[in-house]
């Protein structure tokens, strides 16, 4: 009886927490390295890192990954065959064996020594959300410069504002029972939105997502020549899923608007006419945000 009090206590005491990372041709090797040093350094934590790669291409990024299922408290998890961004966070999920998640992009970075541990020492229950800072300044790459504009848009004070529209899923933490209750969709296979309709069903479900200060870090940029294709595929993804994104949806609105005063035609027009030259600039080495969203907007308006 004593021995099963005991056992029972130490369960009680301890915080049990599996990192959960899913990664598609990004090396994550660096970031599980500090992940798993500050998760040793937290006293009473018993900790998982599953990394889960969904059909990477890149034979170096995979070979590099498999070295991690080698390490003390990691699994290294491969999928053949792609099957999208909600469905292998879902996995993730099912194979954690602890009652707490935190999921994190392969493409972040650690910039905070406490990082871990301001996840662990939190309050129990809910969802809790850390945001992202971008590191570097490169003017000259289009996501970078992309990123650190939107960045003012997503401070701790503007996030604590409209919790479910800021919500990402690039550093989060949920309890595994509230994970499992409300998955994500697996319809959003490709690039884009799926954080946003998981924060529009936990707004409709009314489950609190909490914001609090603990980014991750934005440092690894792809070319701009690949951040335009992932744009256009969001852009598909957006179009696809319109009817239910409204409301999450700047674009959708100025659409809608542009639609209804007959000007959509118009805008249409500029960018079959000018969309050459505006890939141009976005892919050069000087591209303008400005052009990015026009070119954003002639895009959907003419998928639409």
């Amino acid at each position: 009886v004593f021995r099963v009090f005991r056992c029972s206590y130490i369960a009680m005491m301890k915080k049990q927490l599996s990192i959960l990372i899913p990664t598609f041709n990004d090396d994550c090797t660096e970031l599980v390295v500090c992940l798993r040093r500050q998760a040793e350094a937290c006293k009473d934590l018993d900790f998982e890192i599953i990394v889960a790669d969904d059909g990477s291409t890149d034979k170096t990024v995979v070979s590099r990954h498999e070295q991690i299922g080698t390490w003390q408290h990691c699994r290294f998890v491969r999928k053949e065959e792609n099957i999208g961004r909600a469905a292998i966070r879902n996995c993730l999920a099912a194979l954690a064996q602890y009652p707490w998640l935190l999921f994190i992009d392969a493409d972040m970075s650690v910039v905070r020594d406490d990082f871990i541990s301001r996840y662990v020492s939190s309050p129990p229950g809910g969802i809790r959300y850390g945001g992202y800072e971008v590191t570097g300044n490169d003017p000259a790459n289009l996501r970078n410069a992309y990123e650190r504009a939107f960045a003012a848009t997503h401070t701790l004070q503007r996030r604590q504002e409209e919790p479910y529209r800021h919500f990402h899923t690039s550093n989060f933490m949920i309890t595994k029972e509230l994970m499992h209750q409300f998955p994500f969709d697996e319809r959003f296979r490709y690039y884009g939105y799926e954080d946003d309709i998981f924060g529009k069903t936990m707004k409709e479900n009314h489950i609190a997502i909490e914001h609090i200060d603990n980014p991750i870090g934005f440092s690894k940029f792809e070319s701009n020549e690949d951040f335009l294709k992932k744009t256009e595929e969001g852009l598909r993804t957006l179009h696809a899923f319109s009817s239910e994104l409204a409301d999450c949806s700047n674009l959708i609105t100025i659409a809608n608007r542009l639609n209804k005063w007959r000007l959509a035609r118009l805008v249409i027009l500029f960018h079959h006419v000018f969309q050459r030259t505006e890939r141009r600039n976005l892919c050069g080495s000087h591209p303008s945000l400005f052009i990015f969203k026009l070119y954003k907007l002639g895009y959907y308006l003419s998928i639409v």
